[in-house]
């Protein structure tokens, strides 16, 4: 593979599939709202994802393009900030969109964001790519505005995949640091009723799936999440057992809708129930590498 241009890659996903690419690809590219520069052969370039200003020439001849885009979800809903998680996904695929179009040689293969939280609260069905049930509130109509905007423009040219993605848990940046601070603190215990499940998926079978699709050539919807949804509860029991915390309190859903407010966040980004599974991801083959989550927690802990 010859030439990665990932568009928002200096937060932490984009750090890791930089890691995970930087020696499998001739050249990257990272369009990012920095400067432009070059650092540790990694190639910087300013954009707005809003307008051209010269980035779009990057995408010429690129085998791959990935954009991350989207504003932090972790914030409180005001008409603000609901405006600016909208409006920062759409005007980043719409612009990409029209890049790809007027490129010569656009990229091979074009991949996504998007959220496993396009699906409805669930703890009675696991939600697939094909059976799994799309609701209505903001954050699934964001989900779906998204790859609407996404998939209603044909690009001839360039193979198109939405990357429904979970909680992934990293060692730099990500969930988990916050979660496992709590469970130092000693209030590992249940979120809310602690039936909600988790899905989630380990940093470096997050980098492997991007892989293994565009190696596979993938299109479509895709949930890049571990095999197994877990129940809150038993998530964070098992995390107080990776760290040797004995202690965990556990926080209802009054003072966690309480906490979220005082810290400036949504209580939904932990009691909502994500019953996620990656059904087109194994029925083509992809071996987790973390598919247990002690072992997710035990490397991330290492």
């Amino acid at each position: 593979m010859k030439k990665l241009v990932i568009a928002a890659g200096t937060g932490f996903l984009g750090n890791v599939l930089i890691n995970h690419f930087k020696n499998k690809f001739e050249e990257i590219i990272i369009l990012t709202r920095g400067e432009s520069k070059t650092l540790d052969t990694i190639k910087y370039v300013t954009w707005d994802a809003k307008t051209f200003s010269g980035w779009e020439k990057e995408l010429e001849n690129a085998s791959i393009l990935i954009n991350l885009t989207g504003k932090s979800v972790d914030c409180r809903y005001t008409e603000h900030n609901k405006k600016e998680i909208l409006n920062s996904r759409i005007d980043s695929t719409k612009i990409l969109n029209q890049a790809v179009l007027e490129c010569k040689n656009p990229p091979l293969h074009w991949l996504n964001s998007s959220t496993s939280t396009i699906y409805r609260h669930s703890i009675d069905k696991e939600m697939d790519e094909y059976s799994g049930e799309i609701g209505d509130d903001f954050s699934m109509n964001v989900a779906k505005s998204w790859e609407k905007s996404f998939f209603e423009i044909e690009t001839p040219k360039t193979l198109k995949t939405a990357l429904r993605t979970s909680i992934v848990l990293g060692k730099k940046g990500g969930a988990f640091l916050l979660l496992k601070n709590l469970v130092k603190f000693g209030l590992g215990g249940k979120q809310g009723n602690g039936n909600q499940f988790i899905s989630w998926i380990h940093e470096e079978d997050f980098a492997r799936a991007v892989e293994f699709i565009i190696d596979e050539k993938l299109t479509g919807n895709i949930n890049i999440v571990s095999p197994k949804p877990i129940k809150n509860r038993e998530f964070m029991k098992t995390l107080q057992k990776s760290l040797k915390i004995v202690i965990g309190i556990p926080v209802d859903e009054r003072l966690l809708k309480l906490g979220a407010k005082l810290i400036g966040t949504e209580s939904e980004l932990v009691l909502k129930s994500r019953n996620v599974i990656p059904k087109r991801l194994n029925e083509n083959g992809f071996n987790f590498e973390y598919g247990d989550l002690k072992k997710a927690f035990d490397n991330l802990i290492k």
